[in-house]
């Protein structure tokens, strides 16, 4: 069963996930964190084994945009879509954040993201607006969508935990 959390923004989706795998012991893929100095000037790709990308920055001129950022397909790519590639292969939990906007401009994110939803191993987060791809991604089976709210976020965390251990028992029986 792959997980997916989504929620406005700021509703501390990407903290659910960093507060996670500290505690997961197989798990790759990558997180998102904001760049800022004295306000937001962009987003980096972050995996779990510290590797380090731009996925957007507001001096990134390309012909991909979200509001004021340009994104980097290239990092996205090099960084993230391998992450995503190598841990369907070696690891139980393949983390994905986010399946939004900016990553969606890259085909070969996708294809990787399709790939690990059928590996069933996703834990991630997805934007709470629907496109053609999220909202597939969302009405699948094997996929349990979580909203975070402030109300809920702390309690999702243990919520979540024991998701991963009741799928974690089912696979060794």
């Amino acid at each position: 069963m792959n997980i997916l959390l989504t929620g406005k923004p700021r509703s501390g989706k990407t903290t659910i996930i960093k507060k996670l795998t500290r505690d997961l012991k197989n798990a790759g893929g990558f997180y998102t964190e904001e760049i800022r100095d004295r306000y937001r000037k962009g987003f980096k790709i972050v995996t779990l084994s510290g590797k380090e990308g731009v996925l957007a920055h507001v001096s990134i001129r390309t012909g991909y945009r979200v509001g004021k950022y340009g994104v980097n397909i290239e990092d996205l790519e090099k960084i993230a879509v391998k992450s995503i590639e190598e841990s369907i292969k070696t690891k139980e939990i393949v983390i994905i954040d986010e399946i939004g906007k900016m990553e969606l401009f890259s085909e070969k994110f996708r294809n990787a993201v399709e790939k690990a939803l059928n590996s069933g191993k996703v834990l991630g987060t997805i934007m709470e607006k629907n496109n053609y791809f999220t909202e597939k991604i969302k009405k699948r089976k094997d996929v349990k969508v979580l909203h975070v709210k402030e109300e809920n976020r702390d309690r999702l965390v243990e919520e979540i935990k024991e998701i991963l251990n009741q799928r974690n028992l089912k696979r060794s029986t």
